[in-house]
């Protein structure tokens, strides 16, 4: 059993070595059994104490001792579309799992909007992976990644240590940080939002109060352990938006102690404490933030993750899934398990959509014609867990994912009644 340090955000300390980490310094002069210190940056040195992230690692090697990387062909690669950005709402059909792919591999960009080299924007990306990462280890140079799995369970080795995530959980590996996927059921697929702005933290609860949502206690970060294995290793990162790699002769998973609040951290969904109305209306989909990555605009989020968890739905005289609405900021869906209750066809576990910038958007026929006869008892949505990734960006689509969209998804608008007025 893997032991878990808790807390969002917090300043850790822990060796898989006693002695290993100084005290009273960072940097000695002669480091505990000769191991090297170095900090890992994930905010400007500069930046507010109350915003500043940082770690000290103390390895049996330092991470700069590698060769130059080489450009890896990947998914990555495809070149960017030439054709303007069209306003149209998109939908994705789970994707075929490819046989032999590790995670670096199944990696599929789907979605994404701003730009690593200015620090802002996000992407989405699918995974589907057959084979453990075995030799080969990935950081990402642009942003941070969340791993949203779907099917299978994950367990990540990093240079911080060990974490399992299994669908239904998120794990969060902040910008920077080595990591291997292994694959604990022979195979895994699901999503990856990677947020280029700042990092994702745990939204304000203004008038909900002191406690709700998230809560910073049921975040989980591994207590160190490390690799000391002298063999040839793969070390691909990603960086300009595209992979590249190099060769190790060892492990670069060789962290024998740490310290600092920047850290790979996972979260079971099960946890989020779900606030709605218990008078009328759908509440705003803002009330079911988990993660925010804000914008240099207060209340526009560079990049929100929100969830729609099993919740009881109570509303009187309100037409209960969400509203049929435009709206500024961007949204993107996933659905883990079950059905979404906006839409009654079409998008299934495993599936995408988009809805860019003022699309408008909501239930389906059939949604709205259940909803709208249904009796108004107390009903509790069970079985279900839908997410969505949201940017004040409009998403670009990649031709892969052109190429892939549902064909037919505007009909699900397309034979709504007329109104009668009298």
């Amino acid at each position: 059993m893997t032991d878990y340090l808790t807390g969002f955000g917090n300043s850790f300390a822990t060796e898989a070595v006693p002695g290993a980490l100084p005290v009273g310094r960072n940097s000695p002069q002669k480091p505990a059994f000769g191991l090297y210190a170095e900090q890992l940056s994930g905010t400007a040195f500069t930046a507010p104490r109350h915003e500043n992230r940082r770690s000290w690692l103390y390895r049996l090697r330092p991470s700069a001792s590698h060769a130059a990387f080489a450009p890896y062909a990947s998914a990555f690669d495809a070149p960017p579309r030439s054709e303007p950005l069209a306003p149209n709402r998109l939908r994705w059909s789970k994707a075929k799992r490819e046989s032999g792919a590790d995670f670096v591999d199944g990696l599929a960009p789907m979605l994404g909007n701003g730009a690593p080299d200015r620090l802002e924007g996000c992407s989405v990306h699918l995974y589907a992976a057959s084979r453990d990462m075995e030799r080969r280890v990935l950081f990402d140079a642009d942003g941070e990644l969340l791993l949203i799995p779907q099917e299978g369970r994950l367990e990540l080795l990093t240079e911080l240590g060990r974490l399992e995530v299994a669908p239904g959980s998120i794990a969060l590996i902040p910008r920077g940080v080595r990591f291997r996927v292994m694959l604990s059921d022979g195979a895994a697929s699901g999503y990856v939002a990677e947020n280029y702005g700042a990092p994702f933290r745990l939204p304000e609860l203004g008038p909900i109060g002191a406690n709700g949502l998230a809560n910073a206690r049921d975040f989980e970060t591994p207590v160190a352990s490390f690799e000391d294995r002298d063999e040839r290793f793969e070390l691909v990162q990603k960086y300009g938006g595209r992979l590249w790699r190099t060769t190790l002769d060892h492990s670069p998973l060789d962290v024998v102690g740490w310290h600092g609040n920047l850290a790979p951290c996972r979260y079971d969904l099960a946890r989020f404490n779900t606030i709605g109305t218990v008078s009328f209306d759908h509440p705003d989909p803002s009330i079911f933030t988990v993660l925010t990555s804000p914008s240099d605009t207060p209340g526009r989020a560079n990049c929100d993750f929100v969830i729609f968890p099993p919740r009881w739905v109570v509303a009187e005289d309100s037409f209960r899934p969400p509203w049929f609405h435009r709206n500024l900021m961007s949204e993107v869906m996933g659905l883990i398990h079950g059905a979404y209750d906006a839409k009654a066809d079409g998008f299934e576990p495993g599936g995408l959509s988009l809805h860019n910038r003022m699309s408008a958007h909501g239930p389906d026929l059939d949604s709205w014609r259940s909803a709208s006869e249904a009796e108004l008892k107390p009903h509790k949505i069970d079985g279900t867990m839908a997410f969505m990734v949201e940017s004040c960006w409009p998403f670009e689509p990649t031709a892969a994912a052109l190429a892939s969209a549902q064909l037919a998804y505007d009909g699900a608008w397309a034979a709504f009644p007329k109104a009668v007025l009298p």
